[in-house]
């Protein structure tokens, strides 16, 4: 049964707030790269070297690491196409992150230029249907409303999905605000996110529960800029959903392939993102390690330094999130790790599935020798401790060099368990 998402692919903002401020500090791309070229590598893990298939197919979608709109690292992004249901009223937005942490299309409303309606709560029709998702440092406000999406020739028509910040700050309710608001391209490092997690939808069974909703709901119901305090239940059809298990083909799964990278980092670096798995002769599941996740993609059995974690893959997070404290912190970049030279971590993974182990190597260098190049964007081995304890986010720096596999939650229907594979 699909649980609530808890959306954590959202938490890589609160590791971004300084690199904005560094990187603007170098001069959006200025820096010496001195440092970074004196890093000692001999202690990291040997980089995976997997290419990214062609982004021409109708399927795929090229993904772009680079300055973006707010000069923050390791931040993938495609373009969307959004249309106003049933007309050719279209825009193409671009730099929309891939987040394989969060589940569902929002869009930052500064970059929205045709009238979508907001949507109408499904138990009281004169009012608005907004939705409060809040994350490690802040939180996100905004209406639903309806779009057709399309992703090169893949297209998911008349759903909901968010746009943030288009309500008054006066009207969130007190149960959403956690922290600042973040609403903006530069708060996220992009103008919109694309949630391609496991899950089909963004908030699941319990939110559509009139008994468990005011508990566990996202949702609230607004009148003008009078916003109720209490969630209220909406349906799993009326709730934001993701994209790309409600095209009409290749809906299963989607693949984040992305190009190898020096491990001192590098300016920019592509990728693919492949829509469906095992639909396609460029989509065959050849994933060395598959693991059966919850509704949410944790891998809830897993251990690091020999305490029980929750793992979890997420392109969303820009550098891997962790409690080390063998690591030494950075004293000018808060939160991220500085050691001395080129580490391993081993993280032990367990999937829901007999037999379903494994371990992951992950590398971390000095965040400040890395930094230290302004005109870098994309890194594979940066690392620190912000996030959620007993938790390990093995984010974007994972990524590189490697297919990552995510199948999407059909239990509901009868169909496949979520899984992740790599």
């Amino acid at each position: 049964m699909q649980a609530v998402a808890k959306l954590k692919g959202w938490m890589q903002v609160v590791a971004t707030v300084a690199l904005v401020t560094l990187l603007a500090a170098c001069g959006g791309g200025g820096g010496s790269n001195s440092n970074s070229s004196n890093t000692d590598t001999s202690g990291l893990p040997a980089s995976p070297t997997a290419q990214p298939v062609a982004s021409s197919a109708g399927n795929t979608a090229p993904i772009s690491v680079g300055q973006g709109v707010a000069n923050v690292i390791n931040i993938p992004t495609v373009s969307v196409k959004i249309c106003v249901p049933g007309t050719t009223n279209c825009q193409t937005i671009n730099n929309i992150q891939v987040d394989t942490g969060s589940f569902g299309l929002r869009i930052v409303s500064s970059a929205l230029t045709i009238p979508l309606t907001p949507n109408a709560v499904p138990t009281a029709p004169s009012s608005t249907l907004a939705e409060c998702t809040t994350f490690a440092d802040g939180y996100s406000w905004g209406t639903v409303r309806n779009a057709t999406v399309q992703i090169s020739n893949e297209t998911a028509t008349n759903i909901p999905i968010q746009i943030l910040g288009d309500l008054s700050a006066n009207s969130v309710p007190s149960g959403c605000i956690s922290g600042a608001e973040e609403n903006t391209a530069s708060a996220i490092g992009a103008n919109g996110i694309l949630g391609i997690g496991v899950a089909t939808v963004d908030c699941g069974v319990n939110c559509a529960s009139a008994t468990l909703a005011p508990t566990f709901s996202n949702y609230y119901a607004c009148n003008g800029s009078s916003c109720a305090a209490t969630p209220v239940a909406v349906p799993l059809t009326s709730q934001v959903a993701n994209p790309a298990a409600s095209f009409a083909t290749d809906n299963n799964g989607v693949i984040v392939e992305m190009q190898p990278i020096s491990a001192t980092g590098t300016g920019s670096a592509s990728g693919t993102l492949v829509f469906g798995i095992n639909t396609a002769t460029n989509n065959q599941l050849n994933a060395a390690q598959t693991f059966t996740t919850d509704g949410s993609g944790d891998l809830n059995n897993s251990t690091f330094n020999g305490s029980k974690i929750q793992a979890f893959f997420d392109s969303g997070s820009n550098a891997y999130f962790f409690q080390d404290g063998s690591l030494p912190l950075c004293s000018a970049y808060n939160g991220f790790y500085c050691p001395t030279a080129g580490v391993t971590r081993t993280v032990n993974l367990v999937g829901l599935g007999t037999g379903q182990t494994a371990t992951a190597n992950i590398g971390v260098l000095s965040a400040a020798s890395l930094f230290s190049n302004g005109n870098n964007f994309a890194f594979n081995d940066l690392g620190g401790q912000v996030g959620m304890a007993g938790s390990f986010d093995i984010g974007l720096p994972f990524f590189f060099g490697r297919y990552m596999y995510y199948g999407f939650d059909r239990t509901l229907q009868g169909g496949q368990q979520p899984f992740v594979g790599y």
